[in-house]
């Protein structure tokens, strides 16, 4: 499914889905079987993450909506239930919330999102607050090296529970490959580079500048991508390679943060 299907803007109305029907979100307020909900909080509404960036796998990626509002109390949170229920129900998680009063606080705890959010987003409705926000790097290359090592932990963790189920253990590389090739992007920047958007070329630089095997990250994009087969990968023979090229990332950011 295209992001044009998903999304839709006609009369500063955003429709979540093609078959959507009554279910729309209006500048002004959510609307759903008539009735205006939200309406005068919604501040701002941004599509970002890898459909934003034109990089989107559809098995694999979600449709990320960041919506900021003038607050966010239990009213907003339920009011805005039935349409998060839905847009769950259509294979994507609900839309992070924040007020606009928390956005600059938000930012400087979470530099790698925002960061990525900055760089590549889309506005759907209302307010640009995403261009200039001021985003805090006094704890980007803390916060790098603690999502790369919470991530690997999170990774052995599971993967100790998979050996002997092949097909398991290669779903778990296939939804964890995305996550490290932002992280590697975000240890690239840490160490003067540009840091490129396409998971393929970050890994190709990533691999270059840290001195990692490619390999296992390439056959699992390429799994993504569907340019191979799943079946043909034995994720057993990968699982070494790939936690030892994390490991060399995160002592390189880790150098860093010394």
């Amino acid at each position: 499914m295209t992001i044009s299907a998903v999304i839709s803007v006609k009369d500063q109305q955003i429709v979540w889905a093609g078959d959507a029907g009554d279910r729309s979100l209006l500048w002004g307020g959510f609307k759903r079987g008539g009735k205006i909900k939200l309406s005068n909080r919604l501040v701002s509404l941004v599509l970002y993450g890898s459909a934003a960036a034109g990089d989107r796998q559809e098995e694999f990626s979600d449709y990320n909506i960041l919506c900021v509002l003038t607050r966010i109390t239990p009213r907003e949170l339920s009011d805005s239930e039935p349409i998060f229920r839905w847009w769950r129900e259509h294979g994507s998680p609900s839309p992070l919330l924040l007020s606009q009063q928390e956005m600059e606080a938000a930012a400087a705890c979470f530099v790698i999102e925002f960061k990525d959010i900055q760089r590549q987003h889309q506005l759907l409705a209302g307010k640009d607050v995403i261009s200039t926000l001021a985003v805090d790097n006094r704890f980007y290359s803390a916060q790098v090296e603690h999502d790369l090592r919470a991530k690997l932990l999170r990774l052995r963790q599971k993967a100790s529970g998979m050996l002997s189920e092949p097909d398991l253990l290669r779903r778990l590389l296939l939804d964890s490959v995305s996550t490290f090739c932002v992280l590697f992007r975000h240890a690239l920047i840490l160490h003067g580079s540009e840091g490129p958007a396409a998971k393929r070329a970050v890994i190709v630089a990533a691999s270059q500048r840290f001195g990692f095997d490619p390999l296992p990250f390439e056959k699992l994009l390429a799994i993504r991508e569907r340019k191979l087969k799943a079946r043909e990968v034995e994720p057993a023979a990968l699982l070494g390679p790939y936690l030892e090229a994390i490991s060399v990332v995160i002592s390189a950011v880790h150098e860093l943060v010394q």
